[in-house]
């Protein structure tokens, strides 16, 4: 097993129109074994960026927390919140950093740009990034999502369907993935709005 499927994970990020979705599973486990139903993967850094990390549960920890402060010194300095591309590069940067050694984590970043854009990219452990323009997947359960989204995605959707569609998206995945599920953790944001839910699994 990889150290990558130690915990479990899923997250997923979809765009919208002018709006963004993030979801990830709430279940923390030691390979088979769940330790805990309601673990937190999806971060805000600040009212239109935020990140869900994938991966070994202490490093997304660590990491999170190493980004808020880089985040907060850059508010410091400049006077102004990160755009999503920018924090993107940030992020890139730091897991580069440690490329010998790296954070075990696959972070997914979505965000709204300039003229409310939508932005999400995700990235693997050492800072390569893949964006796209319609959704993107990390973590244990990344094939039956990949396979889930691909069905349920249509372009320009409203808040409202991005929410019902990212949420079937994600509990069908977690079904399919013994190492991930309990439910899920999905926030939709739009330039004056951040909606946080939280959905109910099969054990719930």
């Amino acid at each position: 097993m990889s150290i990558f499927e130690y915990n479990g994970s899923a997250v997923v990020a979809m765009v919208g129109k002018n709006c963004f979705a993030i979801a990830s599973d709430r279940r923390l486990g030691v390979q088979l074994q769940t330790i805990a139903t309601d673990f937190k993967r999806i971060s805000k850094i600040h009212d239109r960026v935020f990140i869900g990390l994938s991966g070994l549960a202490t490093d997304v920890q660590t990491l999170y927390q190493r980004l808020v402060f880089r985040h907060k010194l850059y508010q410091l300095r400049e006077e102004r919140d990160m755009k999503p591309e920018t924090f993107a590069s940030l992020v890139s940067a730091i897991l580069y950093e440690k490329r010998f050694g790296p954070y075990l984590c696959q972070p997914v970043i979505a965000g709204l740009g300039e003229d409310d854009k939508p932005f999400i990219c995700t990235m693997d452990s050492i800072g390569a990034k893949e964006l796209a323009k319609d959704f993107v997947v990390s973590g244990t359960a990344s094939e039956s999502l990949y396979g889930a989204c691909e069905a349920m995605y249509k372009p320009d959707m409203e808040a409202e369907e991005l929410f019902e569609t990212i949420s079937q998206a994600l509990l069908s995945s977690v079904d399919r993935d013994c190492l991930s599920g309990w439910g899920g953790h999905v926030y939709v944001v739009t330039p004056t709005e951040i909606k946080e839910r939280i959905l109910k699994g099969r054990m719930d």
